[in-house]
């Protein structure tokens, strides 16, 4: 079942997003950012901050009353922002990702928005594939990748976003 997040969700919310980018647990799944990055992918405070704000939806994936997988949704002036779509490692490739997506497009509709925007590490090539495959374009557009206390990189080479769109 897919339904929003509350203020209540943000401790398993956070364990979750943690757990499936960042550290060995998250190398049981396939898109780990482990290779790439220490850290944290985000705290307990940002996701507060986060769904306080009325501009912001994220979607929970729940399975016996569990929460297995998410995405950020973030309304912008004439497109939808999409982040941190997180699928539990040991859960993924089952297709909650898919269905998290498809969730996202309608709400895009629902708030009159033509397009999803999103962005990607450059390096993640399936990652990126994936996308491919589920309508989501190479815009042509990059942005840095912001390095903090937060995100620190271990990666070789210099990281950048890639911005991918999908038009409804």
């Amino acid at each position: 079942m897919i339904t929003k997040a509350t203020i209540e969700d943000v401790s398993f919310l956070n364990t979750l997003i943690n757990s499936a980018y960042r550290g060995e647990s998250s190398k049981k799944g396939w898109t780990t950012e482990a290779n790439l990055l220490e850290g944290l992918r985000t705290t307990e405070q940002e996701l507060n901050e986060t769904i306080q704000n009325t501009k912001n939806t994220i979607l929970k994936f729940t399975e016996s009353n569990q929460i297995v997988g998410c995405v950020l949704l973030i309304e912008k002036e004439f497109k939808l922002y999409l982040g941190m779509l997180t699928v539990c490692p040991n859960l993924q490739n089952s297709g909650i990702g898919k269905k998290l997506l498809q969730q996202a497009e309608i709400h895009a509709t629902k708030l009159g928005l033509p397009k999803i925007v999103m962005t990607v590490i450059s390096v993640r090539e399936e990652l990126i594939n994936w996308y491919n495959r589920n309508g989501y374009m190479d815009t042509g557009a990059r942005e840095p990748f912001p390095v903090s206390d937060v995100h620190i990189s271990i990666s070789e080479q210099p990281l950048e976003f890639i911005v991918l769109e999908k038009i409804i």
